[in-house]
Parts: C-alpha cells; structure tokens; sequence
C-alpha cells in the first residue's frame, strides 16, 4: 500500500492532545471585532476540542497524527 498524504492545510490548523483528541482554534477573531463584545472576543482566544462528529473525518485526513 502506498503511504497517505497528509493534508497540509489541515496539518496546520489542527493540533493532537495528550489522549488524542484534536484541538483547534475558534474562529470569528480576524476582523470587525469593534461590534462584537470584550467577553466574546475573551472566550475566542481560548482553543476547542473538534466535535465527535467530525473526528472520524479529521483523521482520515490527518492519518499521522
């Protein structure tokens, strides 16, 4: 079996945890933030998990991670 390519764009935006879940940043904290709230911007900056329902999707296209 040849090996599988990694989707770079992918590689960059998602981090792997300890017990392998997959970390990503929220998005929504790029521009026109003059209208959006001191605690929606605070509650932006903090990383998330990906949803379960999406995992299985992530890792085929991350297959070494």
């Amino acid at each position: 079996m040849p090996k599988i390519k990694t989707s770079r764009a992918a590689a960059k935006r998602f981090k792997v945890t300890g017990t392998g879940k997959l970390k990503r940043n929220k998005a929504y904290k790029r521009h026109i933030l003059t209208k959006k709230t001191t605690k929606t911007k605070r509650n932006l900056r903090k990383a998330a998990i990906v949803d379960s329902t999406n995992v299985k999707t992530m890792k085929k296209i991350l297959p070494y991670m």
